[in-house]
């Protein structure tokens, strides 16, 4: 599920990235960055609609050359908000 999402908490290139879930469960998620992330890294992430917000753990950071971008797991440590998601055919709130 794609959703709009802002990172932050990157040591060596600072600053907030706009980006997107690839997926999403109530413990964490699948995230595409343009920065590599070291394993235990802790971020920042906030949904661009709605009210979520958590600092995560980086579980795994792997390249994704056909993306020039990297897939980033990360287990939600402070989870508070929810997360609104849209399709084209039906909108739905997650909450937690």
């Amino acid at each position: 599920m794609e959703v709009g999402i802002q990172v932050t908490g990157n040591g060596p290139l600072p600053g907030t990235e706009a980006t997107f879930t690839s997926n999403v469960s109530s413990r964490g998620a699948r995230i595409l960055s343009t920065r590599r992330w070291r394993i235990n890294d802790r971020l920042t992430i906030a949904t661009l609609s709605g009210s979520f917000r958590s600092v995560a753990r980086v579980a795994y950071c792997q390249p994704e050359p056909q993306l020039s971008a990297f897939a980033v797991g990360i287990e939600f440590l402070d989870p508070k908000g929810s997360w609104v998601v849209t399709s084209p055919h039906s909108a739905a709130l997650l909450t937690r």
